[in-house]
């Protein structure tokens, strides 16, 4: 019988971070393209990140 293993990794120690004012540069939306596709990172009037397609 074999073992099941779970395997979990602490993002915090190998992704980037980069700060939300860095990417929006003053603004209150930007447009990300990604494999041809666009999305739209906005902050809302509550101080929150929306990604769409």
């Amino acid at each position: 019988m074999s073992e099941q293993v779970t395997v979990t990794r602490d993002a915090s120690l190998t992704l980037p971070k980069v700060p939300s004012s860095d990417l929006l540069q003053g603004a209150r939306e930007l447009l990300i393209l990604h494999h041809g596709e666009t999305y739209r990172l906005r902050l809302t009037s509550n101080d929150k990140l929306i990604l769409t397609k």
